[in-house]
């Protein structure tokens, strides 16, 4: 059973809220409703069209956007609103009614080489997860049925999915040139059905919700805390625009070791681990002087 959580986004527009959740509440569907009347095929938006200073609801993915009337500021309400959805949800409440027609937003894929020959990168318009995902197998891939499919095409060795792509590494039986177009119109095909990416519930059962991995941190000792928010600042935004990701594993205080895994395009990169690893170490050794000696990087 799926346990919803909500968290408030701030947008550019002052008027507007987002309430994200850790959940996908429409499958890549998108609703827009103006008043209450606009909103009989979603129960929710119903709901919060009762509070007089909603006026406009917009539902699509995994959040909630609300448009309020200047009768109040979000400040005042935005945390009480909150603990309303997540509890609606929680109890069972119907978010879109199946006969509800939604917003016609056209999916596009588009591929994108990345530094790994062996791994391209899939981009949609769309988010598609809420966490990252790597699969290196089929028996692996039980969670989610997108990198289930995948896997059953033979040049398919592995799959990494983030927050808006899909990084494939290939077999060398197959060239980019004739896989490309065919993998590309697959996984459009696929998010424009709004089939299930990954199961409800798929980042708990793996310890990647923001709860989990949040409690994970604040165990952890001061050094290895600041070596991950080393690595989230500095190293993963380069890292995801080439297709990958990089995750903290341990920091042992005695042989100041740290040892990092490398996956999705970073991962068997001819590349990527001399690179990686030699400017992930002299940045650690740089910032965090006497407490870091050498970087390990392990290939996911």
């Amino acid at each position: 059973m799926k346990t919803y959580k909500v968290s408030v986004r701030e947008t550019t527009n002052n008027t507007i809220v987002k309430f994200e959740l850790n959940e996908f509440i429409t499958q890549h569907q998108s609703f827009e409703f103006n008043n209450i009347d606009e909103a009989k095929s979603s129960p929710l938006a119903q709901q919060l069209f009762y509070l007089p200073f909603v006026k406009k609801v917009y539902i699509s993915g995994n959040f909630i956007a609300v448009e309020r009337y200047s009768i109040v500021e979000w400040s005042d309400v935005q945390d009480e609103m909150a603990e309303q959805i997540e509890s609606y949800l929680n109890d069972g409440g119907v978010v879109i009614e199946k006969t509800a027609e939604s917003k016609k937003v056209p999916v596009t894929v588009y591929a994108e080489s990345t530094p790994n020959p062996s791994v391209m990168k899939f981009v949609a318009n769309k988010k598609i997860v809420t966490a990252l995902f790597e699969f290196t197998s089929i028996d692996e891939a039980k969670l989610s049925p997108l990198a289930t499919e995948l896997f059953h095409f033979p040049f398919v060795k592995s799959v990494f999915i983030e927050e808006n792509y899909v990084s494939i590494t290939k077999y060398d039986v197959a060239e980019w040139q004739d896989i490309t177009i065919e993998l590309r119109e697959f996984i459009k095909n696929y998010i424009e059905n709004g089939k299930e990416v990954v199961v409800a519930g798929a980042a708990e059962q793996l310890q990647k919700s923001t709860e989990q991995l949040d409690s994970n941190f604040d165990a952890l000792d001061d050094t290895s805390k600041q070596i991950i928010n080393i690595l989230e600042e500095y190293v993963k935004p380069a890292v995801a625009s080439d297709g990958g990701n990089i995750q903290f594993i341990s920091y042992d205080e005695n042989t100041k070791n740290v040892s990092v895994l490398l996956q999705g395009a970073c991962s068997g990169c001819p590349s990527s681990t001399f690179t990686l690893k030699s400017g992930i170490e002299n940045m650690l050794k740089e910032m965090l002087q006497g407490k870091v000696n050498t970087v390990e990087a392990i290939n996911g």
